[in-house]
């Protein structure tokens, strides 16, 4: 089950994300669902078909669960190869 607490270390292909903050102004609100993950980028399938591909580094995200909670999630904090997290989040 994805919680708050473990989300760093879970899958996030399939999550509805907002991104929340980020340095680069023109990212911020953009929203989505997860369809691909990369060490340095989130791909977000957008409104229309569009995909957007964001980086993780300087963005912060507010993921919509499956358990209907919302988490925040600093972009530095996943900045991993997806198959990595588990071992270099703690």
């Amino acid at each position: 089950m994805i919680t708050p607490q473990n989300l760093r270390i879970h899958e996030l292909i399939g999550l509805y994300v907002r991104v929340a903050k980020s340095l680069s102004r023109p990212y911020e609100g953009i929203e989505g669902k997860v369809v691909d993950e990369t060490k340095n980028t989130l791909v977000l399938s957008c409104r229309g078909g569009a995909e957007k591909r964001i980086p993780k580094k300087g963005c912060a995200f507010e993921f919509h669960l499956p358990s209907g909670e919302k988490a925040t999630l600093d972009g530095d904090a996943i900045a991993f190869r997806p198959y990595d997290r588990p071992k270099k989040v703690r």
